[in-house]
């Protein structure tokens, strides 16, 4: 490997049935070995999800590999690039989940719910309204701290601290949507995927996803009607709508977002503590 060549950072997901898992853990470590990726891929009987780094040549290879499965041959990816290697090893995980929901009953591989394209979102939040006259309600399905980094406006946010706690809250506050749209999203979609079907299916009779989710509508139309940056699950931590990287970080010991400003406490020390720490260790 070039080590001055850019890497290729990939995102991947896909819902369908996936009942070898076990027996192909195998090979999938064995690929990524040959062709020095890093990341993790987490097989679960509803389907993979992926997040990969390397050279353009070994990502291609891999791709080309994972797509002679039927099962993924049409597997869509999100790339982004970087100078470093972002994660520092590699990791092949079983799992009964894709993204934990405790609801089995959800199967997005048999159906999923409608989806809006960031264009249309972008004119219905312009307007006002969506194409039937209905107000729009953008529904945020991640963890609160992602939320703190940046969301759309007038957005509904729960405080959920892990998304198996996003059914009995959507399903407590239903009265509130009654006679709106609305559209759940989260960073790439894998959230909404199960957070609209669940709504459905719990008698919203107007539900929509944000198809690609919150990046894929900052590479589209920009950053108009978000605030704030989108937080992620690697060494980023946030993207601005531009796509880059910002100065937010994660504190290591609490996990909480550290902002710019909040990098220059005193009580912020790398790779130790931060000002969210004080706060909890106060609070307790």
């Amino acid at each position: 490997m070039q080590s001055s060549a850019p890497f290729i950072n990939i995102a991947a997901y896909k819902f369908v049935t996936f009942n070898d898992t076990v027996e192909r853990r195998a090979s999938f470590q064995a690929i990524c070995h040959d062709l020095d990726l890093k990341g993790t891929i987490l097989l679960t009987p509803e389907g993979i999800n992926l997040f990969l780094a390397g050279t353009r040549n070994n990502i291609d290879k891999f791709l080309g590999w994972l797509r002679q499965d039927s099962r993924f041959a049409d597997i869509e990816v999100k790339e982004s690039l970087s100078n470093e290697q972002p994660f520092n090893r590699m990791l092949v995980k079983l799992k009964k989940e894709i993204i934990t929901m405790r609801h089995p009953l959800i199967q997005p591989e048999l159906g999923r719910a409608p989806v809006v394209k960031a264009a249309d979102l972008k004119r219905w939040l312009d307007q006002g309204h969506d194409d039937a006259g209905k107000p729009v309600v953008m529904v945020d399905t991640r963890n609160a701290f992602e939320v703190d980094v940046g969301t759309f406006e007038n957005t509904i946010d729960y405080r959920i601290h892990k998304f198996s706690e996003f059914p009995e809250v959507i399903a407590r506050h239903k009265p509130e949507l009654d006679g709106k749209t609305g559209v759940t999203f989260c960073p790439g979609g894998i959230r909404w995927e199960k957070a609209a079907i669940h709504m459905q299916n719990i008698g919203y009779d107007s539900v929509y996803q944000l198809d690609g989710g919150i990046l894929k509508y900052f590479e589209e139309v920009g950053g108009a009607h978000y605030q704030g940056d989108c937080f992620v699950f690697d060494y980023r931590t946030a993207l601005n709508p531009e796509l880059k990287a910002t100065t937010t970080v994660q504190c290591f010991a609490c996990r909480a977002v550290v902002t710019a400003r909040e990098q220059i406490s005193p009580l912020y020390k790398v790779g130790v503590s931060c000002p969210h720490c004080a706060q909890q260790a106060q609070a307790a």
